[in-house]
């Protein structure tokens, strides 16, 4: 009798399957991912399934979100615009922080959650997941407050 899988077992073969394709776009692209490597790894299919676009723009996000992936069609295969706080666009040794971390989204949609988000990107970018995520939170906590907003 074949046994039956459970939702944690799912989620278990999603964390397997995202830490090895991490681990192969560590020995793809070297240990060290800086902005060119991270803009590289975005047009690599093998990595990220969709076309992939990076943008700042502010307008886009919600108050306290450094970053999203939104759709750019009807379809995942129309591709994605990752935005991106325009707080970072001068800050490029900071991008692959905030990228690894949205190419979850990208891959996988709404089944990868924020600990698959995070286990995605500190492996890639060589972490600790707590590391990560506190690196994260500090870019995060490091956007000026919108002059607009009381």
């Amino acid at each position: 009798m074949a046994k039956k899988l459970t939702e944690e077992d799912g989620r278990r073969a999603l964390r397997e399957h995202l830490v090895d394709r991490a681990q192969r776009a560590r020995v793809k692209y070297g240990l060290y991912m800086d902005h060119d490597v991270m803009r590289r790894l975005l047009e690599d299919r093998e990595f990220v399934r969709y076309p992939t676009e990076l943008v700042f723009d502010a307008a886009a996000l919600d108050p306290g979100e450094f970053a999203h992936a939104e759709p750019i069609g009807a379809t995942p295969a129309d591709g994605f615009r990752l935005v991106v706080h325009p707080w970072f666009e001068t800050q490029l040794e900071n991008l692959p922080l905030l990228v690894a971390y949205h190419i979850i989204d990208i891959n996988y949609g709404d089944i990868a959650t924020a600990a698959e988000a995070e286990l995605f990107g500190a492996t890639l970018l060589g972490l600790e997941v707590e590391a990560y995520y506190e690196a994260l939170c500090e870019l995060t906590d490091s956007i000026p407050p919108d002059p607009g907003s009381a």
